[in-house]
């Protein structure tokens, strides 16, 4: 079979398609077939080795799945050859099959296909899971979004919508604006490119502010992280929740003496953790995904597909940041 790999620290250029062998099953686990593999930010991070976690090489990318079960392990009684299923599998993805853990296998929901069952997990389950254990979402909320186009920033936007929140979608672009509105956003600020200065900075606090009204925002969700920051925080409301989620812009030096005086929280949101710590709980957030999936009250938006071979210019595509929605690769 084959497999799209990293071999030593790298850009998505160095990614080699590898022959390698078919993969076995062990006990409690399913050998699936992989239709569709997610992209997201960890994978531009992975193999540059930048991020938390480090596999041992080679191994291919891609953390978030969708196929069909080729095989299952002894033990596994709960899927069987044939089932459609999705999976967060943390790397491994872009290959043509893949080992994986039965426990952490869902079904994918009649009518959903790969690309969009691939794009759900790791983009709205970090949302579902910061709106509601770390950010406390409740209707009536006004919440400010940072890089509202991209995955996790449009399933903010749906997510916020349907949990009854009045949506803010902050964005780079007019195009990545009209996306945003198209997906539910009440209003957009769009900024411009950092680095700022104080007065740039300043700008974009009274833009925010603007946006948020009076009250301010009562959820920051920061996806952008650098520059970005600050000014956002700068329009949260009274006991505000600034959720981190992530900084491809760079790690944000706030000025704690806002948070005192807005009795404002910094919270992070961690899905990766969280899926490991309380598995239960995260199987409830998927369930209610599922639902809200059936109910179009989401619908994960693919804006662009490659082939396993160009699977690096996929990874390249995130990276620019010119991504909106979802990337994803498939397998012939």
């Amino acid at each position: 079979m084959k497999a799209l790999r990293t071999h030593a620290v790298g850009g998505p250029d160095t990614l080699t398609l590898d022959e390698v062998d078919v993969p076995t099953p062990g006990p409690g686990q399913v050998l699936v077939a992989v239709k569709a593999c997610a992209v997201n930010f960890p994978d531009t991070l992975m193999i540059r080795d930048l991020y938390q976690f480090k596999p041992q090489r080679p191994y291919a990318p891609g953390g978030e799945i969708a196929g069909v079960i080729e095989a299952v392990g002894e033990g596994v009684t709960a899927y069987k050859v044939g089932d459609k299923v999705l999976s967060g599998i943390g790397n491994g993805g872009m290959a043509e099959k893949v080992v994986v853990d039965a426990a952490r296998l869902f079904p994918v929901p009649d009518g959903v296909s790969f690309q969009q069952a691939a794009s759900l997990l790791m983009t709205y389950g970090t949302t579902i899971h910061g709106l509601k254990d770390r950010g406390h979402i409740k209707p009536g909320d006004t919440m400010l979004v940072l890089g509202a186009a991209g995955g996790v920033g449009l399933s903010a936007v749906e997510l916020g919508k349907a949990y009854g929140a009045r949506v803010i979608a902050a964005v780079s672009s007019e195009e990545k604006a009209q996306v945003a509105r198209e997906m539910g956003a009440d209003d957009v600020v769009i900024y411009g490119r950092a680095p700022f200065d104080k007065d740039q900075s300043k700008a974009l606090a009274e833009q925010f502010k603007a946006a948020c009204g009076p009250n301010g925002a009562d959820i920051v969700y920061d996806i952008v992280g650098g520059d970005y920051s600050e000014p956002a925080l700068r329009a949260i409301a009274w006991e505000g929740r600034f959720l981190v989620v992530g900084f491809p812009a760079g790690i944000a030096k706030m000025p704690l003496n806002l948070t005192l005086l807005k009795s404002c929280d910094i919270c992070g949101v961690f899905w990766g953790a969280f899926v490991a710590r309380s598995p239960k709980e995260n199987a409830a957030h998927v369930a209610e995904l599922f639902e809200l999936l059936k109910a179009g009250k989401i619908n994960p938006r693919v804006s662009a597909t490659f082939p396993l071979e160009r699977g690096g210019e996929a990874i390249a595509l995130l990276e620019s940041r010119a991504a909106i929605g979802k990337v994803v690769v498939t397998m012939a």
